[in-house]
């Protein structure tokens, strides 16, 4: 069903993982160094990496950064780490999700589930013209082509970010509920908002804008987040 690799150095974890998730269907392949995984990921097409943190040759926090240097493939952090604000490191330099050690297979295949859903859609969530780009103000974005540009400058998103921005540019002027967010763009019926928080704070930096002096991303406390024009484009 899906091209993994696994990184994981205990060999007992990672016969475990590779066995059940071959009996799902799934083709497997493994490495138990960040090394060996940023080796594979440069030369194999996969659709996912499942990327444990405790490697012996580089930290997995160092790992994910440099896999974000090289791929855009979808990786769910597998840790025993449970603190709030590693966690948000973690989102924050590129992980598409997480889960603490231990855990099921059964709850790994959900998330896998999941974030296969979001990365394999061809698109950003949301309705799209098929004339092509939604417009709000000076910024377009492509859900097609999966372009995002302002003021006529190319912007350099994540997946995350650019699903999260497209989905609020098909819905420009709407408060969009951070329940519905999540749904719909990270596809959990529940989540943290701090979640949300993150990528609209690198989306916000990226757009040359603060949550204090938001020109695109307005946050609406209680309520959402809603994407317009500045006032000045209005």
């Amino acid at each position: 069903m899906a091209r993994l690799l696994v990184v994981e150095d205990d060999p007992f974890v990672r016969s475990a993982l590779i066995r059940q998730l071959t009996e799902a269907s799934h083709t497997v392949r493994s490495v138990g160094t960040a090394l060996e995984a940023l080796r594979e990921v440069a030369q194999v097409g996969f659709d996912l990496v499942i990327l444990d943190l405790g490697l012996p040759d580089l930290d997995g926090t160092q790992a994910l950064k440099m896999l974000r240097g090289i791929t855009d493939v979808p990786v769910i952090v597998a840790t025993a780490r449970d603190d709030e604000a590693e966690i948000i490191r973690l989102l924050t330099d590129g992980a598409d999700d997480y889960l603490v050690k231990p855990f099921s297979v059964a709850h790994l295949s959900a998330r896998m589930a999941a974030v296969l859903r979001r990365a394999g859609r061809g698109g950003a969530p949301g309705e799209t013209a098929p004339s092509g780009a939604l417009r709000v103000g000076g910024l377009s974005v492509d859900p097609l082509r999966r372009l995002a540009e302002l003021d006529g400058a190319v912007l350099d998103l994540t997946r995350r970010e650019f699903d999260l921005l497209a989905y609020l540019a098909g819905r420009p002027g709407v408060v969009v509920p951070r329940r519905e967010l999540l749904a719909e763009v990270w596809q959990q019926s529940y989540g943290d908002d701090q979640t949300i928080d993150v990528h609209l704070s690198w989306l916000r930096r990226k757009l040359g804008e603060t949550a204090a002096r938001p020109r695109y991303l307005h946050t609406v406390r209680g309520v959402g987040v809603k994407l317009e024009p500045p006032a000045e484009a209005a």
